[in-house]
């Protein structure tokens, strides 16, 4: 029996591509209709209703693990993120804390430094008026004395004794009634000290340039003054004859 040709052959060819095609394709619907529930025995179904390739379930899995990462590093951040803002937070507290803390001893500082000033001005000023209170009770309290011979003699008695001058009253009275009679402004212009020129004054009869030596800080600088005379001699008598008591005649 003859071989066809090749045309023949590439036509047969051709027919049983077709129909294996088509027992393929019948195949495939079957098995699709078999597959949906309640299926209708007319429903069609073709080759464009069947999944176009297979589902990729590794893809997914790898997708999956890659999210999960993502997901830990945006909570590691976040987490890092709070704690960063607690810090900070924390931080600000501990420097407001501290500002308060020196505002609070500076204001405690400024107030103990106004309370000590306070202080010493109320003590300046208690002290001044104790002082002044002393003057006053020292002035009410300034012995006074006549003025009379009796007085004058025991206010320079009063002199002496703060100036460490001996002399008592009689001493003093017995000179002044022998030398001047109690005249403050008797003046002997006789006597060798007269012809010298420096004439005796006063209660105890003293030249000028004895009264001037041996004055007295604190009485008048007058010869006639009675009590600068007076204790003016007894600081003379005191240094030559070591009292005015020792003083019996002229001296």
């Amino acid at each position: 029996m003859p071989l066809p040709s090749v045309s023949g052959y590439n036509r047969l060819n051709k027919k049983t591509k077709y129909s294996a095609a088509g027992i393929a394709a019948a195949s495939a619907a079957a098995v699709a209709f078999a597959l949906v529930p309640g299926g209708n025995a007319d429903a069609k179904t073709t080759a464009k209703d069947l999944p176009a390739k297979p589902v990729a379930f590794t893809s997914q899995k790898v997708d999956s693990k890659a999210q999960q990462e993502v997901l830990l590093k945006q909570a590691a951040l976040t987490s890092k993120q709070a704690q960063a803002e607690a810090a900070q937070k924390k931080a600000a507290e501990a420097a407001a804390a501290k500002k308060a803390a020196a505002e609070a001893a500076a204001k405690e500082a400024a107030a103990a430094k106004a309370a000590a000033a306070k202080a010493a001005k109320e003590r300046a000023a208690k002290e001044a008026a104790s002082r002044a209170a002393a003057r006053a009770k020292l002035a009410a309290a300034k012995k006074t004395y006549p003025n009379n011979l009796d007085g004058w003699i025991r206010e320079s008695l009063d002199i002496m004794k703060k100036h460490n001058i001996p002399g008592t009253y009689n001493g003093i009275y017995k000179n002044v009634i022998r030398e001047s009679g109690g005249n403050p402004k008797a003046i002997n212009n006789w006597d060798i000290n007269a012809q010298n020129g420096v004439p005796s004054k006063g209660l105890l009869q003293v030249i000028l340039p004895t009264f001037q030596t041996y004055h007295v800080p604190g009485t008048p600088f007058d010869q006639y003054d009675p009590v600068a005379n007076i204790v003016a001699a007894c600081n003379y008598a005191a240094d030559r004859y070591g009292s005015i008591d020792n003083v019996n005649g002229p001296y």
